[in-house]
């Protein structure tokens, strides 16, 4: 615990020498992200239906907090989504979540590989790099960055379309790309396909790709990221879709974050990502299972 706690205050003093406001929004919201992928928790009140909802992540408050004018902003603390527990999840974890106003996907990686090295100096690690399940990893940066289409070309042998199917692509990130990622290095895959990324902006050069970014490290996915979709009318037909999907798989239907999609009027351009802090410290401690690095 006392290494955990090392690896948060070092994250904190690193975003706060950087200019970030650390907040703190609901952990309780009315109307989460109709992700068919991210399944939330119920808050019931007695009258039979969910009035609230656990945050499966505070990415709506922390948008909204962007949409009124702050524009370096991140939180940290307890997320909750309805998974299957295992040696890498949890259905309570810890989140970090950041954004920058006027940045996109780039900006975040460099913050990851920052954040990568300073703790794990404050984990105790010398030089530039950590062992993990008896790998040496070396983080000094850059990181590679590779593009989804080319993991899948390498591995897969297939090519990813803007709209792949979803349970193919899955299955075979699971199974074929994810355990073929470098083991020695830190690696981003990026330019996910345009439909695995519903709050994520499409990459102009090639727009049938969306500026999404994954962190992995020692075979975990320690990150996730966007260069943030910020046009109203484009989220919401994307949200659509994705409530279409929850009604396929007989998943329930969520309220529609009304306040959340008005928001985006006034939200500029901007980037967050998401990391989970409990991979983190695993990574960090020569952890196997999640539940070593908790309380």
């Amino acid at each position: 615990m006392a290494t955990r706690g090392g690896i948060i205050k070092a994250i904190r003093s690193f975003l706060a020498e950087q200019g970030f406001l650390e907040v703190q929004t609901p952990l309780m919201i009315k109307a989460p992200v109709p992700e068919a992928s991210i399944e939330a928790f119920p808050v019931f009140q007695g009258n039979g239906r969910p009035d609230l909802y656990l945050i499966p992540s505070p990415e709506i408050s922390l948008k909204r907090l962007l949409a009124e004018g702050l524009d370096r902003i991140f939180q940290i603390g307890p997320v909750f989504r309805q998974e299957e527990q295992g040696h890498h999840h949890l259905p309570e974890f810890t989140m970090l979540e950041w954004y920058r106003a006027g940045a996109d996907y780039h900006a975040l990686m460099s913050d990851c590989e920052t954040i990568i090295e300073i703790t794990a100096r404050a984990a105790g690690w010398k030089g530039d790099s950590v062992t993990y399940k008896g790998r040496k990893i070396n983080i000094n940066p850059p990181f590679p960055r590779i593009t989804i289409k080319k993991v899948f070309e390498k591995y897969a042998g297939w090519t990813p379309g803007p709209a792949p199917d979803l349970d193919r692509f899955n299955q075979d990130m699971v199974t074929k790309i994810e355990p073929n990622l470098p083991s020695d290095r830190p690696v981003f895959l990026m330019d996910y396909p345009a439909s695995c990324a519903s709050l994520a902006r499409l990459k102009k050069s090639d727009t049938e790709v969306a500026e999404r970014v994954e962190l992995y490290a020692g075979g975990l996915e320690i990150a996730n990221g966007f260069s943030e979709l910020t046009d109203q009318e484009e989220q919401e037909a994307r949200f659509r879709k994705e409530a279409g999907r929850r009604r396929e798989q007989g998943l329930r239907a969520y309220p529609w974050p009304e306040e959340f999609l008005l928001s985006l009027r006034k939200l500029s351009k901007c980037a967050g990502m998401a990391l989970g802090i409990d991979r983190l410290v695993m990574l960090l401690t020569n952890a196997s299972n999640i539940n070593d690095v908790v309380a």
